[in-house]
């Protein structure tokens, strides 16, 4: 049954997509593999950061009883004004680049770029910042694989490693699960 809901795909694999601050960076040939495994590393705790941030307000139904969730929800809304604010400082004390359409996940990625265009089979690195409060951006990468007349960049990533992958794979499925749950939700009237 079709209910108006566009699974986001790349390669054939579910993807994230976004408008989010994005660069492409060319990068020396061949490839510097310390260099690749430090932005592993650091991609690693982006996302782990991302998944933590993304748990915020999720308290199960049985918590709702208990005589402290009032207070644990309440803790949690402080804490995420909080973080919001550190991230709007901290977004505007360190430039980043312009937000635009953006689609990825572990195999490649998809981005609106403006010219000069980078060249076609060029290597380089797509870095994404994901959060205001993450100062870190996800940096993933790649060879430049197509670029359309409209500007569209198309990259194949080189495996970022099992772990990244698989944060990637999870975070592109949150978001799905938040579209749907938000398009199936009763409109209040």
């Amino acid at each position: 049954m079709y209910e108006g809901i566009d699974t986001i795909v790349l390669y054939e694999e579910l993807a994230y997509e976004d408008v989010l601050p994005v660069a492409w960076r060319r990068l020396p040939e061949p490839h510097d593999p310390v260099l690749v495994n430090s932005f592993a590393d650091r991609n690693l705790r982006v996302l782990q950061a991302v998944a933590v941030l993304d748990e915020h307000g999720q308290l199960e139904k049985a918590d709702e009883t208990s005589p402290h969730a009032a207070d644990i929800l309440r803790l949690d809304m402080k804490l995420n004004l909080l973080l919001d604010m550190v991230g709007r400082l901290l977004a505007s004390s360190q430039p980043r680049p312009k937000p635009t359409a953006v689609r990825f996940n572990a195999l490649g990625g998809v981005f609106q770029a403006s010219p000069p265009f980078p060249d076609l089979g060029s290597q380089g690195v797509l870095e994404i910042y994901l959060r205001d409060c993450i100062a870190d951006p996800l940096r993933l990468v790649g060879r430049i694989a197509s670029i359309g007349p409209d500007g569209r960049v198309k990259v194949r990533f080189i495996p970022p490693g099992e772990h990244v992958a698989d944060l990637l794979e999870k975070l592109a499925f949150r978001k799905h699960r938040r579209q749907v749950a938000g398009i199936r939700q009763p409109k209040a009237r």
